[in-house]
């Protein structure tokens, strides 16, 4: 079945060139050039992906991220910010929020479709038996994709969920930024390392007190402790 993608963005040449190439390669797409349709639309049917420009009336991209993460019904959507705007300090506002990826314009379509079948493979892992874990009261399921910690559901983005499944597959054991990099995109890496940063941050503020357990190895890495 094809994924839905929903796409907002108040620049119509933009939504026509994102649609028409999502189509050519299989994917349904839904469009919208403002927020306001766009989260009503949630209500009705929920994307496997949303792309969201920043730079939109109010609300603009990022607060509509923060009223996704911010809700249990949507918080799981992966989400790809599109913006005019460069600057480093930019792409880490929108990873804190909880985006998957961000794409500067002008952008590549073909970066774009790539991106989107990369943060995809990670919402939809392949079946496995499943598989608890237990560690300093966090219990992360792999096959339900959740995750308690200290007695409580908490809500993750998938990049939040790999990673701690990453660190909680060996207790003790420190990885590298590169090494995370790797476990989440492969060979499809298009990110820098300072975004393992933020999603560990985001990571931490997320475990409550069970994220004083993921700890930064300076120079090295992170990992959690046993």
């Amino acid at each position: 079945m094809s994924n839905l993608i929903y796409a907002v963005d108040d620049e119509e040449d933009i939504l026509e060139l994102v649609e028409v190439n999502l189509k050519k390669n299989f994917f349904k797409v839904k469009t919208f050039t403002s927020s306001a349709p766009f989260l009503k639309a949630l209500e009705k049917q929920k994307p496997d992906l949303a792309i969201l420009d920043i730079m939109m009336p109010h609300p603009d991209g990022i607060e509509v991220a923060k009223i996704m993460k911010n809700n249990a019904k949507f918080a799981n959507i992966p989400v790809i910010f599109l913006s005019a705007r460069s600057d480093e300090s930019d792409k880490i506002t929108g990873l804190e929020v909880g985006a998957d990826d961000y794409l500067s314009k002008p952008f590549s379509v073909k970066e774009l479709i790539a991106r989107i079948k990369v943060v995809l493979r990670r919402t939809n892992p392949p079946a496995v038996s499943a598989d608890v874990k237990d560690t300093q009261e966090i219990i992360i399921d792999k096959e339900k994709f959740t995750v308690v910690s200290g007695g409580k559901k908490i809500d993750l983005t998938v990049t939040e969920f790999k990673i701690l499944e990453l660190l909680l597959s060996k207790p003790g054991s420190v990885f590298s930024r590169d090494k995370i990099l790797d476990y989440l995109w492969g060979d499809d890496k298009l990110v820098i390392d300072r975004t393992i940063d933020v999603h560990i941050k985001n990571l931490r503020e997320k475990l409550g007190k069970n994220g004083k357990s993921i700890k930064n190895i300076r120079g090295v890495g992170y990992k959690i402790e046993e």
